[in-house]
């Protein structure tokens, strides 16, 4: 089996899978917000912010757009990248994917041009967040802190006292 055929074997095995890119679309639904508004107000209840619900809603949210890391390190023998040029690469994690060697490392990037995985031989596979990933966690935080800072202020009476911008009592 020549050197194509083996990065083709590989391309085939990452791609049944499952993701191949976080270039998903991704939206706050109303739905999603009145759920977000729920944990919060359950969370302010009980004086957590950030409770266990939203932390589990959050990770399974943001893995909707993230890259299956999992399937392109899985499948990769690190004694294959270290032999391997730039093209064999992009054969190997399939597309959307890229990998370039910078440094004595392999850095590989999404469908986004972001990278989402590095690997060096002394750490070893370093996961990096992508841009569509610190999109949709900022989306949740900020609609999870205005449901919490709404049920805080109906909470205490809705009389809260501000320092500078900054909740005293909270």
């Amino acid at each position: 089996m020549d050197i194509t055929e083996i990065a083709k074997s590989h391309h085939v095995e990452i791609q049944k899978m499952g993701k191949a890119s976080s270039k998903k679309e991704w939206k706050l639904s109303d739905s999603l917000r009145e759920k977000i508004a729920e944990y919060a107000r359950e969370d302010a209840a009980q004086g957590v912010y950030m409770g266990n619900k939203f932390l589990a809603l959050r990770k399974s949210e943001v893995a909707k757009v993230a890259p299956d890391r999992a399937a392109l390190m899985g499948k990769v023998d690190m004694k294959e990248i270290r032999e391997a040029d730039e093209r064999w690469l992009r054969l190997l994690f399939g597309e959307p994917y890229e990998a370039k060697f910078q440094s004595g490392a392999v850095h590989v990037y999404d469908g986004n041009g972001d990278e989402v995985l590095t690997y060096t031989a002394g750490v070893g596979w370093h996961e990096k967040e992508s841009k569509a990933e610190t999109q949709v966690h900022g989306a949740l935080k900020a609609a999870y802190y205005d449901a919490f800072r709404a049920a805080r202020q109906e909470i205490n009476g809705g009389a809260v006292e501000m320092q500078g911008g900054f909740d005293a009592r909270a």
